[in-house]
């Protein structure tokens, strides 16, 4: 089992609170952290620029398919960012924690 950091982007500060307080409260992450972030990128043909609110969930690469998939059926996106990124390091007490 590997750890990973799990990223996604939402629209609004609510949004993000919510899917973080039900991905901790339903075990699938042990800790959700958000920031602000300002995003350009192409979409329908046409560079946008939005504000989002970036989540950064800490979990394990067994429980990477049940986040993916809530992620999906709760997000308002059509084609949500969602990708993981392997821990390759990290204390060993910290990442006994993340994996419960």
């Amino acid at each position: 089992m590997t750890m990973l950091v799990v990223y996604t982007t939402l629209p609004e500060a609510e949004s993000a609170r919510h899917m973080a307080q039900m991905l901790v409260e339903r075990g699938l992450v042990a800790c959700a952290q958000m920031d602000t972030i300002d995003s350009i990128y192409r979409w329908d043909g046409a560079i946008q620029h939005d504000h989002e609110h970036r989540l950064m969930l800490k979990t394990t690469s067994d429980r990477y398919p049940a986040v993916e998939a809530f992620i999906r059926e709760h997000h308002p996106y059509e084609l949500p960012a969602i990708y993981a990124i392997p821990v390759t390091h990290a204390w060993a007490p910290y990442a006994e924690w993340v994996a419960g």
